[in-house]
């Protein structure tokens, strides 16, 4: 995370769309959830009652000035000192706390089973959080001195942004303010070309900026929900920029936004994408290995892809490095998976299938309302109410600029989440062989990241206990999701973890934390000497990109990184 951000960033940043099992969710498994509360409610009416008193209880010694409810002193919503000072509002953070607080002792009495009562806590925290004062100009103290000290323009320029988000934004509220981002110009400017083109990718060649570079290149292969620039997003956290200063060939895949009728585009066309990609890079340099980096769901097709080449004897391969990417997953890694069912999946595959294409605003959407503290009412505060733009943050403006998901790649990826294919060694097939990442003997560095919620690290750890390889490197970034990549030395906050143990991780993930050392600064340097050791020897850097088959076709970032979803 770049220094300076503010909370507003920092915390939309560690939400990011991602690729995973919540994109099964069908709008079923939430009336499911709510059923469920109502379900509980009428089976025991005294129950209801009792706690209705309760809260009454509460309310009258709020009305009385004897409360004792406050709020979190972290919470940033009542920062204000106008929530202790002023008794209107200290009376209006007791009711809502008091109303938190009869929901949760609620919910604690249900008879529920473990997963009914992550379901029950994870939409009544929704509710609640919806509920909040500081979600309304009358309930937000903030937002009405910036009325009073603005002469009432904080409330113009709210609806105004209330109206272009409407009008431009399919309704939902805006994240970012993306009028400073041009690609190619102050994002995404390594130097680069597109030295091949198909249907469903483009693969860039980065110009070296040493004089000479290791022989074996590397190739990323970036998610396929979004695009390929976040390897690039400026010059001081640019992974192509680390690498091409530090003498690695640095080449990436840059996927297409399919359209409805590219829906079919499912795993096999990808990793046939991905293996055709292989080729162009060892034809341009000559090599006979590739190294392959690749992160969330682009990491599991690069695992499928390293499946399939061993299968097939394909002898390319070189080190694999797998960044934020769950292989093993489990449905309670993450605070909303306890929504998916196997009808909402089966549901949310027929409709997909149906469309031809998840469009990319439908997808932001449904993730903003999992987080809607961080990723709705935060914007609705800040936008709205203040009357601020939200903020010009390149990873935010990145995240924003959604790209489709093909129905049949969405079903893929639920189906390598439904049957735990990467640990049923050769019981589940895609892509034309049976998945087997213990005939995978590749070097293997995997990352996690400790405030990660979309893929945890604890989540991420499990991979190391998949591969048939001797030599399994495990690293903890001390960030969230987009920030355990984005993390370039100079960040004096900047910490990682990583055992010195010889051999292979350990099957326990807090055995491997008790011999794990603490390292002050970037993990970039870590890895790139990892990857360094397994680049081969050190050659003349090529004086020119691409080669005579694979000509420059235009300059990095491309074509297919300006298609709208």
């Amino acid at each position: 995370m770049a220094k300076g951000t503010s909370p507003l960033e920092n915390e939309a940043a560690q939400s990011t769309t991602a690729l995973g099992p919540l994109v099964g969710l069908a709008r079923e498994d939430f009336v499911g959830a709510v059923a469920l509360l109502l379900r509980e409610t009428a089976t025991d009416p005294a129950r209801t009652i009792r706690h209705m008193q309760s809260f009454g209880d509460d309310v009258v010694k709020i009305l009385t000035g004897k409360s004792d409810l406050a709020p979190d002193p972290k919470d940033k919503r009542f920062m204000d000192p106008a929530w202790r000072y002023n008794p209107f509002y200290r009376a209006g953070a007791q009711y809502y706390l008091a109303v938190q607080r009869g929901m949760k002792h609620w919910l604690e009495e249900l008879q529920l089973d473990d997963l009914e009562r992550d379901r029950a806590n994870f939409i009544a925290n929704i509710i609640i959080d919806g509920l909040a004062p500081t979600n309304t100009l009358a309930g937000n103290p903030t937002a009405q001195k910036r009325l009073i000290d603005s002469g009432g323009l904080s409330v113009i320029k709210g609806l105004k942004n209330a109206y272009n988000d409407i009008v431009h934004n399919k309704g939902m509220v805006s994240q970012v303010d993306k009028k400073p981002f041009r690609l190619g110009e102050n994002i995404a400017t390594s130097k680069g070309s597109v030295v091949y083109r198909d249907a469903m990718m483009e693969v860039i060649h980065y110009a070296p900026t040493t004089e000479q570079v290791y022989a074996i290149p590397q190739l990323t292969i970036p998610p396929q929900i979004n695009k390929m620039y976040i390897n690039d997003l400026s010059p001081e956290k640019s992974v192509v920029k680390w690498q091409v200063d530090n003498g690695i060939q640095c080449f990436v895949i840059s996927w297409k936004n399919p359209v409805k009728e590219e829906g079919h585009w499912g795993m096999d066309e990808y990793i046939a994408a991905c293996r055709k990609a292989i080729d162009v890079v060892c034809e341009v340099t000559g090599a006979k290995k590739v190294n392959v980096s690749s992160a969330c769901s682009g990491g599991q097709t690069g695992a499928i892809l390293a499946s399939k080449m061993a299968a097939d004897g394909d002898t390319r391969l070189g080190a694999l490095t797998f960044m934020v990417t769950v292989l093993h997953p489990k449905q309670n890694d993450i605070e909303a998976g306890s929504l998916i069912s196997e009808n909402g999946l089966a549901l949310a595959k027929r409709r997909a299938a149906k469309a031809g294409v998840i469009e990319g605003h439908s997808l932001a959407r449904g993730f903003a309302w999992l987080r809607p503290n961080d990723l709705i009412w935060n914007y609705v505060i800040n936008n709205y109410l203040m009357g601020d733009d939200p903020p010009a943050f390149d990873v935010l403006f990145w995240n924003a600029d959604a790209t489709n998901l093909s129905a049949t790649l969405m079903g893929d990826f639920l189906h390598l989440f439904e049957t735990l294919a990467f640990t049923r060694q050769g019981e589940v097939e895609m892509a034309g062989h049976p998945i087997d990442l213990s005939r995978v003997t590749s070097d293997v560095l995997i990352l996690g990241g400790t405030t990660d919620h979309i893929t945890p690290w604890r989540a991420c750890y499990r991979s190391t206990q998949l591969f048939g390889s001797k030599d399994v490197t495990f690293v903890l970034s001390q960030a969230g999701h987009m920030q355990a990549i984005l993390n370039p030395p100079g960040n004096p906050k900047a910490r990682y973890y990583v055992s010195k143990k010889p051999g292979h991780p350990p099957a326990d993930v807090d055995d491997w934390l008790q011999g794990a050392e603490e390292v002050a600064g970037s993990w970039w340097p870590f890895w790139m000497e990892w990857v360094q050791k397994r680049a081969g020897k050190l050659i003349a850097a090529p004086t020119a990109l691409g080669s005579r088959q694979h000509p420059p076709l235009e300059p990095a970032p491309g074509r297919y990184v300006l298609d709208e979803a």
